[in-house]
């Protein structure tokens, strides 16, 4: 009978107790292919990760519910050290991101003249221009924020592995984007953005949370005050260039 271990393909990562959060060495063991053995936490005495049998809808459902066993299957268990050090992945999360940003800002900071068809194309290059510097520097200033806040109030190290763990944490964890699609197909109310941003934020801390291992109410504040200078400097772009337009 063959026996293998749950973590040999990973043993730089160190494997997570959902519940609990306490490091555990094996998740479950292969007796055969489809037979295993989930394995229990040294800790707590549950099982450590309940995830690995269950179906990824289920994954997808709990982590919208914000339940924090979900995240840390998803950051520490389901995340092999391949992810963390997948350049490409990074980028293609990073592009989606700031796609999803940049139709967000153009949902919130433009006006309906400027959304207008029959704008003439030197508008459309001013529009564009207004878009792309918003997201750049509120993106520039929001990541700022959150590697600051995480080593000054969180008192996490910052190494380059540590900053990749973070940047594809929150990248995740906004998943609340997606919803934007949703607003090319559909016509929302403005407001939607925001409650949209609220679950961002929300999850953003919550990734941080577990990342880290902080407080909950220090995790809420780095985050509000990654999202608010990045709403600020956003609008205040936007305010600028009708100042010179003017």
């Amino acid at each position: 009978m063959e026996i293998k271990d749950g973590n040999e393909s990973a043993k730089e990562i160190s494997f997570r107790c959902v519940q609990c959060g306490f490091s555990v060495t094996t998740l479950y063991i292969q007796y055969s292919p489809g037979n295993i053995r989930l394995m229990k936490c040294g800790n707590c005495k549950a099982i450590a990760d309940e995830y690995i049998e269950c179906e990824l809808m289920i994954l997808v459902i709990d982590l919208i519910l914000h339940k924090i066993r979900a995240y840390r299957h998803l950051f520490y268990n389901r995340f092999s050290c391949e992810t963390l050090h997948n350049e490409g992945l990074l980028w293609k999360l990073s592009l989606g991101f700031l796609i999803l940003d940049a139709y967000q800002m153009l949902v919130v900071c433009t006006t309906q003249d400027e959304k207008s068809l029959s704008a003439s194309f030197a508008s459309f290059l001013g529009l564009s221009g207004k878009v792309l510097t918003g997201v750049f520097f509120g993106n520039l200033i929001f990541l700022g924020i959150i590697l600051f806040g995480t080593r000054r109030f969180l008192n996490a190290k910052i190494g380059d592995s540590r900053c990749k763990h973070i940047l594809l944490s929150i990248l995740v964890s906004s998943y609340f984007k997606i919803f934007l699609i949703a607003m090319m197909v559909w016509e929302f109310p403005s407001s939607v953005v925001f409650i949209i941003n609220m679950f961002v934020l929300s999850s953003n801390a919550l990734a941080l949370l577990v990342i880290t291992d902080a407080v909950m109410i220090r995790c809420i504040w780095v985050c509000f005050a990654a999202h608010a200078m990045k709403f600020l400097v956003t609008q205040g772009l936007g305010a600028y260039r009708k100042l010179v337009l003017w």
